[in-house]
């Protein structure tokens, strides 16, 4: 007891500040800022005017839609916060900053409604190996006890969340907090630093309690200190500092620390919390297995610029970067360093260098992409990371409203994706749409508006479509002859074909019976052809699946036939002959696997039918005590905009995977709207 963390970590930090949605973190990051003197004021975020709301998009949605950059000092030592968006539809934005970083803070609130959301972002954490402060934030608006709070967050996480400080109540209202390890009250005052003030006599008997509870848990891991417990020795306050630092690092606990962003209230001991007890770089590298020696460095976010060009916001890990410096991707690729700078939200400082633990934007890497590892060796490293969004669950069909836009918007949508790796645009062949997924409406929706606004595109949107196919009920017998005459040698091709629907899945088939010569061999592959290209595009409009063709006779002329003929000859018979054999327009069937908080469950079962989707159960999510999975069928037509009903009905948290299963008849109203569609696409 008393070095097992080995002393304070010096050197310059690297914090991410994580949370659900509108739980304060933008909040937070302004009063850390302020604190630190990095900026002159603590704005509210309704105002419009924090750190944070540098773009647009922001200013215009009032959320935090990218991770934002901020270096700052205190107390002689270099600290870069970063601001991440709350919304699980801009989540993915944390991840390449998660890896990179030395540690996160998780700002929560007091609020049930919001604990699965934060179970996501605390499970993210373990996944990735990093160690958390959890700040429960507006503390002062808390109408349950902390004790009973910290009950109902415990399942969120699965580390012991670690209760540092308690509130300070006078006459009922929280007026400051109580620090368990220095045994000292702070009194709140607005943006400005606490007044320390000795613990009310009424307050004492409550915090040696919870002081108690708290060394108890630090005991876990320290057999000294459990039998101090045990003697009823007091232990000393540096062994106990020495403890929340070495458990807070190797990830055994989460301290928890509260107070009021808004006001300012607890910025300063989140500080001092963090410049006594975080991990630093050496660190970090040894949870991302870096080599040893040399320059790493980790890319954690990509920036386009309009003045300035391209910014890879990085980490460096190991070594020293400077201005001009060539940087290895990989065993044959490189990019030269034009430029170092230090980021305070949109502005941006330029230095000579950088060393390690620094987090600075490096300018002009025009080959490197968001989540790469690059080197000063010869030859590149091994990627550190790598970086797998989520599956997209929100699309939309986008085009330029004028033609000449076509390359412009395709070289826009490529910068946007740099910056956002969890877009995915592809083109559809068979609609001829270009089509962006995402994760949800808002995030496609700020895509759009960086088109129009940040590139000056004016574009359309629409529903993807429904890839629809058709098939046929019954066969027929059909001739088909094309005879042309028009001086000179002439057109003459004529066949006789036997359709009939195929099982579900089968396809195409096509056969001849033909004997005796009467359809030559040279031209029966013409007539296969001609069928398939009729079935491109079958008599409702979409292409035709399931379905097997026979030629069976047929006739020629020595002259007069050709390759051409016998195709077009083909296709007269499918037309004459499919529109006899009944045919029926099939939909997609999805199978749709959707997770969510168990106490929604039941409404999302009742979501399913109305969307003409099938239950076909639920469970239990393995690992995830409070939440299930519910399986389900569902056309695909009914789940272009599934996930803004499933967020709105679980607190924005529930999402689904969807394949496909298999294609089924539609018929009646729905079938005659998917045609009206298709005509007027066409």
């Amino acid at each position: 007891m008393g070095n097992r963390a080995g002393g304070r970590r010096t050197g310059p930090k690297c914090i991410a500040i994580v949370g659900p949605y509108a739980s304060g973190k933008t909040t937070l990051f302004e009063a850390l800022l302020a604190r630190t003197g990095a900026i002159p004021k603590q704005q509210p975020v309704a105002s419009g005017n924090t750190i944070s709301d540098h773009s647009p998009e922001a200013k215009a949605h009032a959320m935090s839609v990218e991770a934002v950059f901020a270096t700052t000092q205190f107390m002689g030592e270099s600290i870069t916060f970063i601001d991440c968006p709350g919304s699980v539809e801009f989540a993915f934005e944390a991840e390449p900053v998660l890896t990179a970083c030395d540690l996160a803070v998780v700002v929560a609130e007091p609020d049930e409604k919001k604990f699965p959301a934060l179970q996501l972002i605390m499970r993210k954490l373990d996944e990735m190996g990093v160690p958390r402060i959890l700040f429960l934030n507006k503390i002062d608006k808390a109408s349950a006890g902390i004790r009973d709070t910290l009950k109902l967050l415990q399942p969120v996480s699965r580390t012991p969340l670690l209760l540092r400080q308690i509130p300070l109540r006078k006459d009922g209202v929280i007026v400051g907090s109580i620090d368990l390890a220095l045994e000292r009250a702070y009194i709140y005052r607005e943006y400005a630093e606490s007044e320390i003030a000795d613990i009310p006599g009424d307050e004492k008997a409550r915090e040696l309690e919870a002081r108690f509870a708290m060394l108890e848990t630090l005991a876990d891991h320290d057999d000294q200190l459990m039998e101090q417990l045990l003697e009823e020795i007091e232990p000393p306050k540096d062994a106990i500092f020495d403890d929340l630092a070495a458990d807070l690092r190797d990830g055994s606990v989460t301290p928890v620390l509260i107070g009021s962003a808004e006001k300012g209230n607890g910025a300063l001991r989140l500080l001092k919390a963090i410049r006594h007890d975080a991990p630093d770089v050496e660190a970090t590298r040894k949870r991302l297995g870096a080599p040893d020696g040399g320059t790493i460095v980790q890319v954690m976010k990509t920036i386009h610029t309009s003045h300035g060009g391209k910014l890879s916001v990085s980490r460096i890990l190991s070594g020293s970067v400077s201005d001009g410096a060539e940087l290895w991707l990989n065993a044959t690729d490189t990019a030269k360093v034009s430029g170092i700078y230090r980021m305070l939200g949109k502005d941006q400082a330029k230095q000579s260098g950088a060393a390690a633990g620094d987090t600075v934007a490096l300018g002009k890497l025009d080959n490197v992409a968001t989540g790469q590892t690059l080197t000063t060796a010869k030859g590149g490293t091994r990627q550190l990371a790598t970086l797998e969004p989520p599956k997209p669950v929100y699309a939309f069909a986008l085009r330029p409203k004028e033609r000449k836009d076509d390359v412009k918007m395709s070289a826009a949508i490529q910068r946007l994706a740099e910056e956002d790796p969890s877009l995915t645009l592809h083109h559809n062949q068979d609609s001829a749409e270009t089509v962006l997924s995402g994760h949800g409406e808002m995030h496609l929706r700020v895509v759009r508006e960086r088109l129009e606004g940040r590139n000056q595109i004016a574009v359309e949107g629409h529903a993807p479509a429904v890839p629809y196919r058709e098939t046929i009920r019954k066969g027929v017998q059909q001739r088909g002859r094309h005879k042309k005459q028009s001086g000179g040698h002439g057109q003459f091709g004529d066949v006789v074909i036997e359709i009939k629907p195929l099982p579900r899945g089968s396809g195409f088939e096509f056969t001849d019976t033909i004997t005796g010569g009467v359809v030559p061999k040279q031209y029966i592959q013409s007539v296969e052809a001609g069928a398939r290209d009729f079935l491109k595009t079958g008599p409702l409009g979409f292409p035709v699946v399931d379905v097997a063709v026979n030629l069976s006779d047929g006739s020629f002329h020595t002259v007069d036939s050709s390759d051409m003929a016998f195709q077009m000859a083909a296709k007269i018979a499918m037309k004459e002959g499919m529109a006899a054999c009944s045919p029926v327009l099939l939909e997609p069937i999805m199978k749709v696997s959707i997770v969510t908080p168990s106490d929604a469950t039941a409404r999302i079962i009742a979501l399913v039918p109305q969307r003409r989707g099938q239950i076909l159960g639920y469970d239990a999510r393995d690992g995830w005590p409070g939440w299930d999975v519910v399986e389900a069928t569902m056309p695909q037509s009914e789940i272009g905009d599934l996930i803004i009903e499933l967020r709105s009905a679980t607190a924005g948290v529930a999402t689904y995977r969807a394949e496909f299963d298999h294609m089924a008849e539609l018929t009646g109203r729905l079938a005659d709207e998917a045609m009206q569609q298709a005509g007027k696409a066409a």
